[in-house]
């Protein structure tokens, strides 16, 4: 965000530049000269008695003189003044695009690191079941109602679960220091995640019609803006080379003193107005003006393609997020019944009619179930970020 401010201001800068054309120029010169030269390169002839000598010289001369120039009117230049403006305008809305394109960035590494601390709860919860399940092992081994295989099994399911809990840990970790430099922050910055993926994260003031929704898509996304921007100050910028044709009309004063000596010397001062026509200039004019003109149109094709990216951004994020509702539903129902299957199991092992193989897959069961049901609302959250963003209001994310 930052370097795009700086191109924002260097916008701000070429407006100042090209104005200056357009406005006074003042300067203050003084000399001396000592000089001597052929009288006869004047190209005079004195006839009669009047002689004058072909060296001329040397003799000293002073000058000092103010010199105000002013364009009193330039098509051309008033020209490449708005153009300045419109990059400008574009600039801003690039610094804009930026700014949305951080926002998603920071959402989304925010959605990934309360993501990977679900994951973190999930791995506990997994390995407070694999070690409830060992005890069980252990108690139904010792009343002599199941086999040593039942124990090895349960504590070989602790082990890959605490396993597991550790690698979950360090993605958590990983997120972190993510997070923290896409916020900008030194990695080693403690951050504190208080959301969890419910359907509050991620949501935006964006409407929930699809029109609607590619309405405002078209009116506020920045990119968009910025195309559309700059192809305006391609047009005006080749309408002011099209102005080059035109006259120009200049005010110049020059006013100062000259003399051999400082004593004598004497105020002098010119006033011109001058009108300039172009004519020809080798067709190097209508060269820069094809150039202008194919970046038009270039503009042109980048506006229509945008324009259809943005409804095709706002339909896809669209869908993801029905395909996330209904993932959620299905991944609910999944758990709920994994968990019965874990508790039914259970039930059937600690009364001795099953081993704890059954435990064991519905151990695995619960397990697929919780990463899925973390997926579904992971895969929501993320979609309700790119719809806001595909509407250019990924700022208003919470």
């Amino acid at each position: 965000m930052t370097i795009a401010g700086f191109r924002t201001d260097a916008a701000v800068a070429r407006v100042r530049q090209v104005r200056s054309g357009l406005l006074p120029d003042l300067s203050l010169t003084g000399s001396w000269v000592n000089r001597s030269f052929n009288s006869k390169t004047l190209g005079f002839s004195f006839p009669g008695p009047l002689v004058i000598p072909t060296r001329i010289g040397p003799f000293g001369a002073y000058d000092g003189r103010a010199r105000l120039t002013q364009t009193i009117f330039d098509f051309s230049n008033l020209g490449r003044i708005s153009a300045a403006k419109g990059q400008v305008r574009a600039a801003t809305a690039e610094r804009s695009a930026v700014v949305e394109a951080s926002a998603q960035n920071v959402a989304l590494a925010y959605a990934r690191a309360v993501r990977a601390q679900a994951v973190v709860t999930a791995r506990g919860a997994d390995s407070a079941l694999a070690a409830e399940l060992v005890g069980l092992a252990v108690a139904q081994q010792k009343a002599g109602v199941s086999a040593s295989i039942d124990v090895t099994r349960a504590r070989t399911q602790l082990a890959e679960a605490t396993g597991q809990l550790v690698v979950a840990e360090n993605q958590l970790a990983r997120a972190r220091i993510d997070l923290a430099r896409a916020l900008g922050l030194d990695p080693a910055t403690p951050i504190a995640l208080t959301d969890t993926l419910t359907a509050q994260l991620g949501a935006a003031d964006v409407p929930a019609d699809r029109d609607a929704a590619v309405a405002q898509a078209v009116a506020g996304r920045p990119d968009l803006a910025a195309e559309i921007a700059r192809g305006a100050a391609a047009r005006t910028a080749a309408s002011a080379i099209s102005a080059e044709r035109l006259p120009r009309l200049d005010l110049e004063a020059d006013y100062g003193l000259s003399g051999v000596r400082m004593p004598d010397a004497i105020t002098t001062r010119q006033v011109a107005v001058q009108v300039t026509l172009p004519i020809l200039d080798g067709f190097r004019r209508e060269g820069r003006l094809a150039e202008q003109q194919s970046v038009v149109r270039e503009s042109d094709v980048r506006q229509k393609d945008l324009r259809q990216q943005v409804a095709a951004d706002v339909d896809g994020a669209l869908l993801d997020l029905r395909s996330a509702a209904a993932r959620q539903m299905i991944a609910a129902d999944r758990l709920q019944l994994a968990a019965q299957e874990v508790s039914e199991a259970r039930q059937r092992f600690k009364a001795g009619v099953a081993g704890n193989i059954e435990v064991i897959n519905a151990q695995a069961s619960l397990l697929r179930a919780r990463d899925a049901d973390i997926d579904a609302r992971f895969a929501a959250v993320t979609a309700r970020i790119a719809l806001a963003r595909s509407v250019g209001n990924a700022r208003t994310l919470h």
